[in-house]
């Protein structure tokens, strides 16, 4: 996700140019540092007080360069009208948070307010085309069956959350002002590792396979991530 995202900013914005980053719902801060590292001034929104308390220790281990280009707010993402005014941002990154609001209109409409025209809305969401290849795979016939015709699941963690079609979100930008304009599947074929599964000694290459098929036909529209870019007019 991480290439996916930058191949959009390389292919948006001039080279050099510091951008203005939003991450809403940025967890422990893994992208948002990232593009701090990068250059860029990042500000983190995040609700979670121990999401909070383990991104600021990773930025305190930072140089002070990187420490001055980010900043953590805590706050509910569904508010950033309050934190800043409209078209403060060029970049706006949710990822893996639309699952866990059970409207995300709104927020989505408040995310596509934050950016400056021209600006780059990157979403994360869970497919809701292809919920029932997780079950499939593991052998749960029932589970397989049943997610054909709902958007509703639980995940790994054991909470009931939500995920998205494709043909719903892309209205949705549209609707919005940021109108899609690339979208990607991510963990086409590494889904159902099971977690803390030990990283291979060909990542590299497992990471061109899932690069590849994360923009190739049919196999993205399979993929349990959704990596959706729209942006502003």
């Amino acid at each position: 996700m991480a290439r996916q995202l930058d191949e959009q900013i390389v292919g948006r914005f001039p080279v050099g140019k510091r951008l203005r980053v939003l991450d809403v719902g940025m967890g422990q801060g893994t992208q948002a540092l990232r593009l701090a590292r990068a250059g860029h001034q990042v500000t983190g929104l995040e609700q979670d007080a121990k999401m909070i308390a383990v991104a600021r220790e990773s930025l305190a281990g930072e140089p002070e360069g990187i420490r001055e280009r980010m900043r953590i707010i805590e706050g509910d993402g569904r508010d950033t009208g309050v934190h800043f005014l409209p078209g403060s941002f060029d970049v706006v990154l949710c990822h893996g948070v639309l699952m866990y609001v059970e409207e995300p209109d709104p927020l989505l409409a408040g995310l596509a307010r934050m950016l400056a025209p021209g600006g780059l809305l990157s979403l994360l969401v869970r497919n809701g085309d292809a919920l029932a290849i997780r079950p499939g795979l593991s052998g749960d016939w029932a589970g397989a069956l049943a997610a054909f015709d709902t958007t509703a699941y639980r995940n790994r963690l054991g909470l009931d959350v939500r995920a998205d079609r494709l043909k719903d979100l892309t209205a949705t930008l549209a609707g919005i002002g940021a109108p899609l304009h690339a979208w990607y599947g991510v963990r086409v074929f590494t889904d159902t590792a099971a977690d803390g599964a030990e990283v291979p000694s060909d990542v590299e290459t497992l990471l061109a396979v899932e690069e590849k098929a994360g923009r190739t036909d049919p196999y993205r529209g399979v993929a349990a991530l959704l990596h959706l870019c729209g942006v502003r007019g």
